[in-house]
């Protein structure tokens, strides 16, 4: 009876479990991270969704050990997402499917914008090309975007891709989701009017940002004819870019830049200060003159409390060029760094910083020096120790590329390249006579909110390549020494900082460690961890099945 009893609070112990568990649930995040957390941006985000939010990842299949960690974190994080709202679905997919050439699925997932990777993979010696599709895509209400989910690093191991690319998924997959979700609202103005780059050479930064932001150019010389109007219609832009204007501005440009800030606009300037190109070194046997360029904009940045010196920075940690000697079947492509291209590892001091893996790449920048004007200024980049600062007018010439450098002249210390500029605004124009008269527009001292603003020194850091057919290839990709730059990242971030209002910049800071292998030890230790791995528990099964089996013939025999 009592046996009874026992089995029957039991049952109904177990009954009232079930129950618990159906109604109350709860996720305790225990890492020391807090990988598995979404952050309260994150949360937003997704409860904008109200009907099913379907997202395809092809992390299926033959997907090597090393990046097993990115399938397994991947599908944790959605796991996370879906269980905030339960309209987030998902599904891993097998990108080839069985009888389907590798070949030729990396050619359409290429040809959809998804650019598959080809790792090299080293196994007990033995070194290996595969093709992984590190990619998702999400769809909500007949929409689409493609979500990358493996972030490339010069030089890294795919220990290392992965785990870089596992502290970004969360912004990856949020950032998509944003696009989903929320309707373009924000507009930027690309200027044109002052020999900006040709479209052609910015492309693939603004189609990019034209998935988040309306995108138009605007043709600012117009206000020089009809200023009122022009200054109207600029107003609508919540971001106007300048990207390497040759031409000088006129004051009534400078004028209207000047009043679109105070009133609130925010600016992104991408400035050379000196006129050099290396296609003129080309052009002219390997020798050209670095000149200064007169733009006409000192006084509008020292009034923000910047100047940008029409001076060459020179760095020992550089990007190559490539050099040809030899002619047709037998030419030969030597690579040689080239000091006039810096290359910047961004410090990690700034969300529009945080988390790029490659270093940023810089063609003939100049210098900014900072002036105390009671403006917070942030420098975002710098030149390395190893740096040298050349004045204008500079001759150049190719056959100083084979010159071994002399480390004593390059002591100059760390160059300011990239600057952020935020807070109260004062007009360049204040207590000074208006270029415009009778206009209807009121002039405005200052501002009235704080404002930020960025200058990069290098306008050729917005520039991308082109192939051979004249289409635009990604902006950081070198097509000459195949080597990619984090210059897309960086400004991406710049525009998220300059524009975001939902704090998705911020999830960049987030920092996630996972413990990596040492493939040296684990090689030549292989036999002894699989001999604890596999050995070691076998050995103590066999030990408990032998001490079960002698207690249980002492306990009969007695």
């Amino acid at each position: 009876m009592k046996t009874k009893y026992t089995y029957l609070v039991f049952a109904l112990i177990l009954a009232a479990v079930l129950l618990l568990s159906n109604s109350v649930y709860f996720r305790l995040d225990l890492t020391e991270d807090s990988r598995y957390t979404l952050s309260e941006t994150s949360e937003n985000i997704i409860a904008k969704a109200t009907e099913p939010l379907v997202v395809d990842v092809f992390l299926e299949g033959n997907v090597p050990d090393a990046f097993q960690k990115l399938q397994i974190e991947t599908r944790q994080l959605l796991e996370e997402y879906a269980s905030e709202n339960p309209n987030i679905k998902f599904a891993f997919i097998d990108p080839v499917p069985e009888g389907a050439q590798v070949e030729q699925v990396a050619q359409d997932f290429n040809n959809r914008g998804m650019r598959p990777q080809q790792v090299q993979l080293r196994d007990n010696g033995k070194v290996s090309q595969e093709f992984i599709f590190p990619w998702a895509i999400a769809s909500y209400q007949g929409k689409t975007v493609t979500v990358p989910l493996l972030k490339k690093t010069l030089g890294a191991s795919p220990d290392e891709f992965v785990s870089r690319s596992v502290q970004n998924l969360e912004y990856a997959f949020s950032g998509a989701f944003f696009k989903l979700l929320n309707p373009k609202s924000k507009r930027i103005a690309v200027l044109k009017g002052n020999d900006e780059l040709q479209d052609r050479y910015i492309a693939d930064i603004f189609r990019t940002l034209r998935e988040s932001y309306y995108i138009a150019p605007f043709p600012l010389d117009s206000v020089n004819v009809k200023a009122d109007t022009v200054m109207t219609a600029l107003s609508k832009f919540d971001l106007v870019v300048a990207a390497k204007p040759t031409r000088a501005f006129t004051d009534v440009e400078k004028y209207a830049l000047d009043q679109y800030i105070i009133n609130g606009g925010k600016s992104l300037f991408l400035i050379d200060q000196v006129a050099m190109e290396t296609d003129s070194l080309y052009k002219r046997n390997g020798m050209a003159l670095a000149t200064a360029r007169n733009l006409n904009l000192n006084d509008f940045f020292f009034n923000f409390g910047l100047r940008v010196n029409p001076v060459l920075v020179e760095d020992l940690y550089a990007a190559p060029l490539v050099l040809a000697s030899g002619e047709g079947s037998e030419s030969q492509y030597t690579q040689l760094p080239w000091f006039f291209y810096p290359l910047v590892t961004p410090q990690e001091n700034h969300p529009i910083n945080t988390n790029i893996d490659n270093p940023v790449a810089f063609e003939y920048v100049n210098q900014i020096d900072l002036l105390d004007n009671g403006l917070d200024k942030t420098v975002l980049l710098q030149s390395s120790q190893l740096s040298k600062v050349d004045g204008i007018p500079l001759p150049i010439t190719l056959e100083s590329i084979t010159t071994e450098p002399t480390p004593e002249r390059y002591a100059a210390g760390p160059q300011n390249l990239a600057v952020l500029v935020e807070g109260q605004f004062t007009s360049t124009f204040k207590n000074r006579i208006l270029p415009i008269e009778n206009s209807n527009i009121p002039f405005r001292e200052s501002a009235t909110k704080p404002n930020a603003m960025l200058v990069i020194a290098d306008g050729d850091f917005i520039k991308n390549d082109l192939d051979q057919n004249g289409r635009p290839l990604e902006l950081g990709f070198d097509k000459f020494s195949f080597k990619e730059y984090g210059n897309k990242e960086f400004l991406l971030n710049a525009v998220n900082y300059l524009l975001d209002d939902s704090g998705l910049i911020n999830i960049r800071s987030k920092t996630i460690v996972l413990p990596a292998l040492d493939i040296m030890k684990t090689s030549n230790e292989r036999s002894t961890w699989q001999a604890l791995t596999i050995g070691l528990p076998l050995g103590i099964l066999l030990i408990f099945g032998l001490l079960y089996t002698l207690l249980r013939k002492r306990k009969y025999r007695a």
